[in-house]
């Protein structure tokens, strides 16, 4: 069992100097499974595809992912119609932090994210978000990335 520890923000300005060094790659998942507390997604992320299952919601979420086949990726994507997105993930490090930065494409356009990871809630806790970072998302259900694929952009009200 892994646990992720992440916090996640709204951003409304791309950080151009921190963007310079980063890892781009272009993001498609789907949602096989979506239930208040868990979900199972599948995700091809640049040449790599995953199984992912979540569980829990804000802070602290219990994890489990595999690498699986572009075929079996290719057979499951179908089952995900009407709960799918796309986006591009630019990963950059910021003051010892690895950060990840989300623009949604299509209909999502032009909702942009920015998420960080923890080795605990008392570090997330301590951590001061960068200059670009606007509103925190992290325990609001509306930025879940299941929610984005099945409902689209929340209004932000």
């Amino acid at each position: 069992m892994a646990i992720e520890i992440e916090r996640k923000f709204l951003v409304n300005e791309l950080p151009g100097a921190e963007l310079e060094q980063a890892l781009v790659e272009q993001i498609q998942q789907g949602y096989l499974i979506r239930e208040s507390e868990r979900e199972v997604r599948v995700r091809r992320k640049g040449d790599l595809c995953f199984l992912t299952e979540k569980k829990g919601s804000g802070l602290r979420r219990e994890e489990h992912e595999i690498l699986i086949s572009e075929a079996m990726f290719e057979a499951l994507w179908p089952l995900t119609k009407g709960m799918q997105l796309a986006k591009a993930r630019s990963t950059f490090t910021l003051d010892g932090h690895q950060l990840e930065l989300d623009v949604y494409q299509g209909e999502l356009e032009p909702l942009m994210v920015l998420e960080t990871e923890f080795e605990s809630e008392e570090q997330a806790h301590a951590w001061t978000p960068p200059w670009f970072a606007g509103a925190e998302v992290t325990g609001d259900k509306r930025y879940k990335n299941a929610q984005l694929a099945m409902a689209g952009k929340p209004d932000r009200g």
